[in-house]
């Protein structure tokens, strides 16, 4: 059974730091495309960071550049998502999702098969 877990949310000041974790278990995902989700109270899910594992390729939404990095470690089988320069509109629950054709960079939520059950980063001002 494949499952996603994530770790690392809390309550942070703005222009803090955090790291989220990814722990994928129930098969390699080396060869998977894997993404960072979040979703804010009343509001859609949207995407955060992607990347290709096997190729080491990502792509981040325009409003976490410069700020963010997903990164992973193919030993550990786990997804990373550093978060530096933290602001309040990033507070939501983040999700850790993979998608097993591993061909691409997606930002659609529909195209990740497996999910996370969510981790709560809560930024104060």
């Amino acid at each position: 059974q494949v499952q996603l877990v994530e770790s690392g949310g809390g309550l942070v000041q703005a222009g803090g730091s955090l790291r989220l974790s990814c722990a994928a278990s129930g098969r390699t995902f080396s060869s998977y495309g894997m993404g960072w989700f979040r979703q804010a109270p009343g509001k859609e899910r949207e995407f955060v960071a992607a990347i290709r594992w096997s190729a080491g390729s990502t792509y981040y939404a325009d409003f976490v550049k410069g700020r963010f990095s997903i990164s992973g470690d193919n030993a550990k089988n786990t997804v990373y998502l550093q978060m530096n320069s933290l602001k309040p509109e990033d507070t939501a629950v983040y999700y850790c999702a993979a998608d097993p054709t591993g061909w691409r960079l997606s930002r659609t939520p529909s195209h990740y098969e497996y999910w996370g059950q969510g981790t709560q980063v809560t930024v104060s001002s």
